[in-house]
């Protein structure tokens, strides 16, 4: 099998990932899934893009591991740079920062804002060109870079609690509290509008998202003192209880945002339509497309959507981290278009498993999660 040795490789790659990453993937599934609630009546031609913005929602994280430069884009230590407590604000281009405080300085605080207007503009030209196919997998990394910029703890120096006796408050906020209790929290749209300055868009959400992270700070030493611990559900319902409402606001609003950004991009490109066949078209026209699993990471049944160009033969498999064959989701020819299958992980230990989809010679890897 001569596909037998890059599987096995980036099973480690992979494997590398899950203790380097934080794990988020539930909350930007959700968030990206859900921006198309505020999609309005002109952008109906987009609703197509709803499971594809989720699915590639944390593309960016996984190119952690192989872009030494796509770290910084996920966070900026705002409260690093001089005057920032002051005066609530820090020079707002790349060029007058870089100019300030040198380069060095500036990536090492992260590059969020600057991140998410590049992926914005790549947006914008990809609408231009009427390449549909890449317009989308921006508009996803341009997703997760939001809803990044709506997570208080990537917005500070103090991101895991490491100076205010809070240590380990990034995961406990961000992915433990969230995937027990994202079940809850609903969002139905909102209205949206064209965004005339981007860069000032986005660093106004920053700003006003700062505000509570002394309020996740505050909320986990308070589930610390009644539980005594941080891993007990008692912990960790009652942060939720204590951040619930706030937590929810910033999910809904970054929905919204990458709706209205999207909007925005596609207005400044002169809203060009796509072809009659409509986006899958453009969409399945080059590869075939793993999805991520939702939701991830899981406790008895998750859902996997793959994509596919054209009719094919294929074969998607679940295998452990030793490269042991798990499951057989699919293994035959297939028909071109959207397939959706469910794996049932009862029994099975808790652990990393990895989805693996073979097909017309290429593959493609994802992992999940199977917690107890």
């Amino acid at each position: 099998m001569e596909n037998r040795k890059p599987v096995i490789f980036s099973f480690f790659i992979f494997l590398f990932s899950f203790f380097i990453s934080s794990w988020g993937y539930n909350g930007h599934y959700k968030i990206s899934l859900e921006s198309s609630k505020s999609f309005n009546q002109e952008m109906s031609q987009f609703m197509d893009w709803s499971s594809t913005l989720a699915a590639h929602a944390s593309d960016a994280d996984d190119r952690k591991d192989t872009d030494p430069y796509e770290a910084p884009r996920h966070y900026i230590d705002i409260d690093n740079y001089p005057g920032f407590l002051e005066n609530g604000r820090i020079p707002q281009t790349y060029d007058s920062v870089v100019a300030l405080y040198g380069i060095d300085f500036v990536q090492d605080q992260g590059v969020l804002p600057w991140a998410t207007v590049t992926a914005y503009d790549s947006l914008v030209e990809c609408f231009l060109r009427r390449d549909w196919y890449k317009a989308v997998l921006f508009a996803s990394d341009l997703g997760h870079y939001v809803a990044d910029g709506y997570m208080p703890l990537h917005i500070t120096v103090n991101y895991n609690g490491q100076y205010s006796g809070n240590n380990g408050i990034h995961s406990r906020y961000e992915s433990s509290m969230i995937n027990t209790f994202l079940g809850q929290m609903s969002y139905s749209g909102d209205s949206i509008l064209f965004v005339e300055d981007v860069n000032s868009y986005v660093f106004h959400y920053l700003y006003s998202n700062y505000m509570y992270v002394d309020s996740v700070l505050i909320a986990d030493d308070y589930a610390q003192q009644v539980a005594g611990n941080t891993s007990s559900y008692l912990y960790k319902e009652t942060l939720w209880n204590r951040t619930k409402g706030f937590t929810t606001m910033l999910f809904a609003n970054a929905s919204n945002t990458l709706a209205e950004m999207i909007y925005s991009a596609w207005v400044e490109a002169g809203k060009p339509s796509m072809n009659s066949s409509g986006i899958s078209d453009v969409l399945f026209e080059s590869t075939a497309i793993l999805g991520q699993n939702y939701p991830n990471p899981f406790f008895g049944t998750t859902q996997v959507e793959i994509y596919l160009a054209a009719d094919s033969q294929v074969k998607l498999k679940i295998i452990d981290i030793t490269g042991k064959s798990i499951s057989l989701l699919a293994n035959g020819f297939l028909e071109r278009g959207k397939h959706v299958f469910q794996w049932e992980a009862s029994g099975i230990p808790a652990g990393v498993y990895f989805l693996v989809l073979e097909g017309d010679g290429n593959f493609q890897t994802g992992k999940m999660i199977v917690a107890r």
